[in-house]
Order: C-alpha cells, then structure tokens, then sequence
C-alpha cells in the first residue's frame, strides 16, 4: 500500500486531518515524565501518546533531530516508538534532509531500514537531491516551500512579496514527483501565503506547520487550504496540548473543530464522502494529474499556433519536453502500456522522430522488440526503410505522439506493410479529435489514444488553470 493511500484511509478511520507530533522533546513534555537524560522517561511518555491519539490522527510526525541529539540510545529510542506506531497509521519523518552526498544512503535507511511512510526534504540542492527519495514510489515526500521562521523572509520572499522565491520553489517541486508521491509542507500562519501556494498547487497534499493563534485563524486557515474536494490538508496538533492533562479529550475537540469547519465551506455539489478521496472521484478524470503536470511544464500551451500542416489552432502540445522530466515521462509511458495490454503484437514501431523516445521507453518497460520506419532513406550503407530486426507477417502496433491528420501515422504504416509486416492498430497519445479516427479506420486501422483535446481542456478548466474566458474560446473554435 502507497502512502497516499494509508493516509486516505486513517483519514477516513479516524475522521481527521490531525498530524501529531512524536518528539522526545523536553519543552513539551508533560512534567510527569521530564528528566533530563532519562530515556525510559521519554519512551514512556510518547508510548502514551500514541496509546491516547491513535484513533483520533491520521499520522505521526517524529523529528530526526531529537532523536539524533541523543546519540545512539537516541536511534534505538525512535526504533522502539516507530515499532510502537500501529501500522494502519502513515508515519512522516521530519528529517529536512539537505545533503546531496548523502541522500541515497538516507533514502535507504528510513524507507527500507526504518520503514517510515514519508520524509520531509529541503529543496535548495535541487531535484538530484530529491530522486533517490522518489525511487521508492510507494513512499511520500514533502517538499518545505515556506517556514514560518522571521528570519527567512529575507530568502523567501526575494525578489518581491509579489513574486516571491517561495513560490518558485512550489513551481518546480511540482515537475519532481506525482500528486501521489509529491507534496508540500508550508510553515505559516498567513491565509494569504497559503492561498497563493494552493492556487498554484490545487491538486497537493499540504502538511501545515505554525497555524495556531488567536481568534477564527484556523477557520481562514482552513477555507484558503483545502483543496475543491474539502481535503488535501494536513493540520499539526498543537505543541501545548502535549504539556497539558486529558490530551485525547482536547485533541477530540479540536479534530471536531476542524470537521464542523470543513462541513461548512464543503462545495455543496460535493455528493459523496470527503473523507474517502480514494473513493469519492468526483468525476475526476483517471489522467487528470497527468494532464495537469504535462501544463505546468509547458507541454500543453494556450494562444494562437500554427501548427506543422499550416493550419492555426488555439492551443499548441509540444510533448518533447516530457524526456527531460523523468518521472512525467514515466507516466505517460504507464498510459500508453494501459492501452497496449488489450492489444496483440509482436513489435512496437516508432513514428520518427517525436514518438520514438517513447516508443524506446515503451520497449524496455513491456520487454518488446521495437523497430521504426524512416523518415527518408539512407543514400549510404544499408539503405533499410525499417531499422531493427524483424520477420514478414509479424504483426506491428504503431506508436505516435498527436493524431491530428493522421499523415504521419499512415505512411509509416505503408512502409512497414511494404515489407510484409502487418499493422492493425495506432496508438497515440492525444487525439486532437478532428474526425481522424474515422478516416484512419476506412483506411483498415484501428485508432487508439490515452487522451482526447477536449478531455485535456475540461480537466484544466475545472482545475482552474483555464478561465472561463479560455475555456469558452477553445470549445468554440474545437
């Protein structure tokens, strides 16, 4: 089971969006257990925690540090609290690990070692600092993009407040990971900071650090942060309770606080559970992250373009840009492989030259042979028209990128027929739904694609990053 997956479901168990912190600090803990030194003390103490919180969280957060500073007996201390931890309830490591040198080690050690479910990283060395965390594709990583701390407003909000560094840090943390594995911790007590980054992340998980103050700051807290499905928030348990008595008593309290809140600014075309999102989809579409990653790095653009076969559309894909951005690419290579699973061939063939990165990916990943027409013949060596191996009567699936006019795809397959193979079935990755599939099938072919232009527009409309304006433009001219 994912991560994200365990956290939707003690979500739901335990009706809450309470991450509780797990931590042998002395500052916060209750004076019936403080003693400097005495670890029996400390692991007493967050034993009880546990024992009272379980059902009331949905997640533990330990933090590295504490433990570290304790030296040795410190890690044996936090191996006895993570074996404590009942294994429905997802566990956060606060490592804000920053070291590139050492982050593959580390990476091993909490994921495979500890099997802690998610860790907290610091982004400043970049997305070679984050990858060997997101090998583990089960596990879940929170990027810090804002700290409440006074000092960091000189970093943070550079050049400008009004365009500031923490929020390119939000821009390219989202071209690192899925919405699944991906996320984001925010330190602040500001509704405005948190508004910006939900607007430019609607689809993240948000680990919310420092919120508590005087008056409704939770109510506003909550109404900016929450994403359009009433979810996507996780709220820490405030540091005080853990120094006061009756702490599952106070923790009910505030977790009810936090529902009778979330019933209120609910949408209310929502129809179904919140606090299942692994079931409740809202008519989400099965690619919609997908769709809204392949966005943010420029790979779907809206205006007026002029497209290779002359004629101006009002939007532009430009999907080259997926092979620098590997975990992107490895999605769309798990779409195209939804598709192909159905199919029967026996090779892959690549449509040059803008399909054949994923006509290579697809080959490795599904362990079948690929080969691909040329462009133009060679005036030297060989002067093949196919490159690869192959034998006549095999039959050939098709791999391109964009069915627009349905030329590129066609005369690659009458090569590949001239040659005594067989080809039955294209399959592209999104159909600009001109009527071409129709044509390709009076022409003996059959025309799959992972998405359609109109799919693409209504998911990016209902997410937001459409207008209305956009919106109604492109449907007219579709």
């Amino acid at each position: 089971m994912s991560f994200c997956e365990k956290l939707d479901r003690a979500i739901a168990r335990n009706q809450s969006l309470l991450v509780a912190a797990l931590d042998p600090n002395p500052e916060i803990m209750s004076p019936n257990y403080r003693a400097d030194g005495d670890l029996d003390k400390m692991w007493h103490w967050l034993q009880s925690i546990i024992a009272e919180t379980s059902h009331l969280v949905c997640a533990y957060k330990p933090t590295l540090g504490f433990y570290e500073a304790l030296g040795i007996e410190g890690f044996q201390l936090l191996s006895q609290v993570l074996a404590a931890i009942p294994t429905d309830i997802p566990v956060i490591l606060d490592a804000k690990h920053g070291d590139l040198n050492t982050s593959t080690v580390l990476a091993r050690t909490i994921f495979d070692g500890w099997q802690v479910d998610a860790v907290t990283l610091n982004p400043y060395a970049g997305q070679d600092h984050v990858a060997p965390f997101l090998v583990y594709s089960d596990k879940g990583v929170f990027i810090l993009c804002h700290t409440a701390n006074p000092g960091a407003v000189a970093l943070q909000d550079y050049p400008t407040p009004d365009s500031p560094f923490y929020l390119q840090v939000v821009r390219e943390a989202k071209t690192w990971g899925s919405p699944e594995q991906l996320f984001l911790e925010v330190g602040t007590a500001e509704a405005e900071v948190l508004t910006k980054i939900r607007s430019l992340a609607p689809e993240r998980i948000i680990l919310v650090r420092s919120i508590w103050g005087e008056g409704d700051r939770l109510k506003q807290l909550l109404t900016v942060g929450l994403n359009n499905n009433g979810a996507g928030l996780l709220i820490p348990v405030p540091q005080g309770l853990f120094l006061e008595d009756n702490l599952a008593e106070k923790i009910r309290a505030i977790r009810e606080e936090i529902n009778q809140v979330k019933s209120q600014i609910t949408p209310a075309n929502s129809s179904c559970d919140l606090w299942v999102p692994d079931v409740c989809l809202l008519n989400q579409h099965p690619h919609q992250d997908l769709i809204l990653q392949l966005y943010d790095i420029d790979c779907l653009l809206f205006g007026e373009y002029v497209q290779a076969s002359g004629a101006t559309f009002s939007y532009y894909i430009d999907l080259r840009r997926i092979i620098s951005n590997p975990q992107i690419f490895h999605q769309v290579l798990n779409a195209y492989a939804e598709i192909l699973q159905n199919l029967t061939f026996d090779r892959l063939a690549g449509i040059p030259y803008g399909s054949l990165p994923t006509a290579t990916g697809l080959s490795l990943s599904l362990h079948r042979p690929m080969i691909y027409p040329r462009k133009e013949v060679k005036a030297h060596g060989t002067r093949r028209l196919i490159e690869g191996n192959f034998h006549p009567g095999e039959k050939v699936v098709i791999i391109d990128d964009i069915l627009i006019t349905g030329k590129s795809a066609m005369e690659g397959a009458e090569k590949l027929k001239s040659v005594g193979l067989e080809v039955e079935d294209i399959v592209v990755f999104i159909d600009h739904e001109r009527g071409v599939k129709d044509r390709l099938k009076e022409n003996g072919y059959r025309a799959h694609s992972v998405l359609t232009i109109s799919e693409i527009t209504e998911t990016l409309y209902e997410a937001g990053r459409l207008n209305e304006e956009q919106y109604r433009s492109l449907n007219q001219k579709h």
